[in-house]
């Protein structure tokens, strides 16, 4: 009886080991598939990937990936990761598929995919997902992966949006409007803290989330055509109406002045750790990070509502996202890509990351989603707003980052640095 079960023993050691092993051969740092696969598919990824920084993400993300290719044994994944520089990663990528030397299947932001539509770059993904599929898809996400032609050009597989964080044991109640802002913000700097933060510096992020005002007032950044319209007209004012809502923050010390050197989320989660704001706007996706970051009693003290608006019935907030797209020629390689698209992040990557899925019908597939702040989240998509999906967005991005910077920190006024920013991007629309 003893020999039998050191017998099982060791057989079970023996299929664990080879098991791991297997596991190993199917997953390396640079490749999931066996090495001597036929089939290649070169892809190029940010972090939502094996390369994620926290363990227990990657290590989830690997398994989804070796399930993946397990379903495709003539395939081996070459992996190529981004760096944390996503506009210059992204340009890069660009440039290469205009050249014909991009991977044949990457991540790309949504805010810049209509630069690669614009370009003719993008394979034709129509074929390999179904009209329910696309259907269920949000209206603003199922607009931004289709072209002119209702081509579908890229997956959109999670998304976000901004809103406002408060502790509730020094901000009891929600802000509705800009003035409820401004007067929590001042009264909490009167308990010790710094006032609501927000991203003021050189970065995507300040614009797309101070556009959240912008847009509640029905200002535009474009027009029909593409053309840049913010800095004439009715726009115009409504423009300076939020920038000056902004300064004004900083002036009153609702805000605090570093907020024009902020440009990273994690600025706002370092200060919610360490109890210096009770306030910060940021994206939904903190909250899980808030949730591991803080002690369960101090977490508890934590909430999110909408952004306010200039009045509670004007809300709006930006909604963004990652997409899976193919540059390949070869019709193969496009469908692998699609089939990664669909197998590994529309669903599975959500649920792990737990990034808003962009299909309705996947909020109740997934439990991690029926959570009630999850359940939030998705009610306040209704008032989502993305990016104009047009060539000349990143210019006007950049020029409004350059702005909010000047008038944040006091360099230049609001209707000054307002001018200089449009005719920039007028300029810039003029070269397209």
């Amino acid at each position: 009886m003893k020999s039998v079960t050191v017998s099982a023993l060791a057989l079970s050691t023996m299929f664990f080991s080879t098991s791991a092993i297997f596991a190993q051969e199917l997953a390396t740092k640079d490749r999931i598939g066996t090495a001597d696969a036929p089939k290649s598919l070169i892809v190029r990824l940010t972090n939502d990937s094996p390369n994620n920084s926290d363990p227990a993400i990657a290590e989830g993300y690997q398994k989804l990936f070796v399930d993946f290719i397990k379903k495709h044994p003539d395939w081996k994944l070459q992996m190529q990761f981004m760096s944390s520089d996503i506009g210059t990663e992204q340009a890069k990528m660009l440039e290469q598929a205009k050249a014909g030397n991009a991977p044949d299947c990457a991540a790309v932001d949504s805010f810049v995919l209509s630069q690669f539509m614009v370009n003719k770059v993008l394979a034709d993904f129509t074929p390999y997902f179904s009209k329910e599929e696309v259907d269920d898809l949000f209206p603003f996400i199922r607009s931004g992966i289709t072209d002119k032609d209702q081509t579908v050009r890229a997956w959109w597989w999670d998304t976000d949006l901004r809103v406002l964080y408060r502790n509730k044991s020094v901000v009891a109640d929600a802000p509705q409007t800009w003035d409820d802002l401004k007067a929590a913000a001042l009264a909490s700097t009167k308990e010790g803290m710094e006032g609501v933060l927000f991203n003021g510096g050189r970065w995507e992020g300040t614009t797309f989330d101070w556009l959240a005002n912008y847009w509640a007032l029905g200002g535009k950044l474009v027009d029909d055509s593409g053309k840049p319209v913010f800095g004439e007209g009715e726009n115009k004012e409504k423009f300076l109406k939020a920038l000056n809502y902004f300064k004004d923050l900083v002036d009153s010390g609702a805000a605090p002045k570093r907020v024009s050197t902020i440009a990273n989320y994690d600025d706002m989660n370092a200060a919610a750790a360490a109890a210096t704001t009770a306030l910060f706007i940021g994206g939904n996706w903190q909250y899980a990070q808030l949730k591991s970051t803080l002690d369960e009693d101090e977490f508890k003290n934590w909430t999110f509502s909408p952004i306010p608006g200039p009045t509670a019935d004007q809300r709006s907030t930006g909604t963004g996202g990652w997409t899976i797209a193919s540059f390949s020629k070869d019709k193969e390689k496009v469908e692998m890509c699609a089939n990664l698209a669909r197998d590994v992040y529309m669903g599975p990557a959500n649920a792990l990351q737990q990034q808003l899925p962009t299909r309705k019908s996947l909020f109740d597939k997934y439990e991690v989603f029926s959570t009630e702040a999850n359940k939030t989240f998705a009610k306040a998509l209704v008032d989502g707003q993305a990016r104009p999906g047009v060539p000349i967005y990143p210019e006007i991005s950049n020029q409004i980052q350059i702005m909010m910077g000047d008038v944040l920190s006091g360099t230049k006024k609001p209707e000054e640095a307002l001018d200089a920013a449009f005719n920039a991007a007028m300029e810039a629309y003029k070269r397209l």
